[in-house]
């Protein structure tokens, strides 16, 4: 096994969520493809790499919308590395994203916590 390829990321619609990781956090959308009844398969990783990409699974029944931005049990669970921390978190903050705390400088870089469009905790990282 060479990488993980997906993760999959409760959301409770697919276009707001688009919205939010194209617009807000500069991701760019790999794949958008109808799978009818309603679902769709929508893919979407940082511009420019070719990694680990979000899966954007709407919700199906109450057990996963309940779920939705409680899928780490309120802990940081994303990781966000960037080259840039202080142009991408002007940029992030610029749109709209909320962070919950200022930047932080540790031995291991330079990080921010912010929160997706749902609730999800991100580290917005540069490694030093």
């Amino acid at each position: 096994m060479s990488h993980i390829a997906l993760v999959t990321l409760v959301v409770r619609d697919y276009d707001e969520a688009l919205s939010f990781y194209t617009g807000a956090l500069g991701f760019e959308l790999v794949e958008d493809t109808d799978r009818g009844g309603g679902t769709r398969w929508v893919v979407v990783r940082p511009r420019g790499t070719t990694g680990t990409g979000l899966l954007l699974a709407r919700a199906r029944d109450d057990a996963q919308l309940a779920a939705v931005g409680a899928q780490t049990g309120g802990r940081v669970g994303f990781f966000l590395h960037t080259e840039d921390f202080a142009g991408d978190h002007s940029r992030m903050v610029a749109a709209g994203v909320r962070f919950l705390e200022e930047p932080r400088h540790e031995t291991y870089g330079s990080v921010a916590v912010f929160e997706d469009l749902y609730g999800n905790r991100w580290d917005l990282l540069q490694p030093a």
